[in-house]
């Protein structure tokens, strides 16, 4: 029988979504869902201040890089102790998540055993479907992926059809606030699957002249209340008051952030606020907001 350690939360969700959450041993500290891995014995750690804002966040992770070191702990001893055969890691961002450079530094720190790792790399919708299929592999059960995938993107097609021939929409997705970043990776694609024209920009006053018509704020990491908790920094700022664009804030840590199979409830997100009655309501309140409602 597998054991698995996944330090990664989408990779986790994969698991469960294959029916092969028995088998998971031990967890990342961000691994949350679903409610029962919080059980799970807890392998690694953050290194900075997760709870400060926005630019020290930022600046944390710069100095980190400066010097070449993690942000995060991996807990080596516990990890042996859990005799995995199966680490789930990733190599997209070393900031997002543990990182396969972080597993190899604590294989060469010593550990005994010799785990399978299996690090993924989602960097767009394809990419993310093929995580599933090389979860699925790894634990041989292969065809339970291929099925997972067909599901999946089955969902999300029959999601878009009512917008094919909708007017395009201008739309910025941003994933941190200060500094402004806007989010690439699969978020562009699901943004022209839900009628939309992803827009782009590095500082403020380039996404108030690219006049979106909808800015979607999901910060990588951060539920809804903490996203409207940093949410100052952009209303704070001087033209913000007769800037036209619509603004929302969003849960980037559970949906948008969060490339497994939960990436169809973040198309649902979309559509539910840029295509209002296409795709109902069920998720406003307790994953986005409006923030002209408010």
């Amino acid at each position: 029988m597998p054991r698995i350690v996944s330090l990664i939360a989408s990779a986790t969700e994969i698991v469960d979504a294959l029916g092969m959450l028995d088998d998971l041993v031990g967890r990342s500290h961000e691994c949350d869902y679903p409610e029962r891995v919080r059980a799970l014995p807890v392998c690694t750690r953050p290194r900075i201040d997760i709870d400060a804002d926005s630019r020290e966040i930022d600046r944390q992770v710069r100095a980190s890089a400066e010097m070449r070191v993690s942000i995060y702990d991996v807990f080596d001893d516990l990890i042996e102790s859990l005799d995995p055969t199966h680490i789930l890691t990733q190599i997209q961002c070393e900031v997002c998540a543990v990182s396969l450079r972080d597993i190899e530094a604590a294989l060469a720190r010593g550990m005994k055993s010799r785990p399978r790792i299996v690090s993924l790399q989602p960097n767009s919708l394809a990419e993310i479907w093929e995580d599933v299929r090389r979860v699925a592999r790894s634990l041989a059960i292969e065809q339970r992926g291929e099925d997972l995938v067909r599901e999946l993107q089955s969902r999300m097609e029959r999601l878009s059809r009512p917008v094919v021939e909708a007017p395009r929409l201008l739309v910025a997705c941003v994933e941190w606030i200060e500094p402004l970043m806007t989010a690439g990776h699969w978020m562009p694609e699901l943004v022209a699957m839900a009628g939309g024209v992803n827009i782009s920009a590095g500082t403020w006053e380039e996404l108030v002249a690219a006049e979106p018509d909808a800015i979607v704020v999901a910060p990588c990491g951060f539920d809804l209340a903490r996203a409207e908790q940093e949410m100052y920094w952009l209303t704070g700022k001087p033209d913000f008051e007769r800037f036209r664009s619509r603004v929302f804030v969003a849960d980037g840590n559970q949906y948008f952030n969060r490339p497994g199979p939960r990436v169809v409830e973040t198309f649902e997100i979309l559509l539910e606020i840029l295509r209002p009655g296409v795709a109902g309501g069920k998720h406003r309140g307790p994953a986005w907001r409006d923030m002209m409602s408010r």
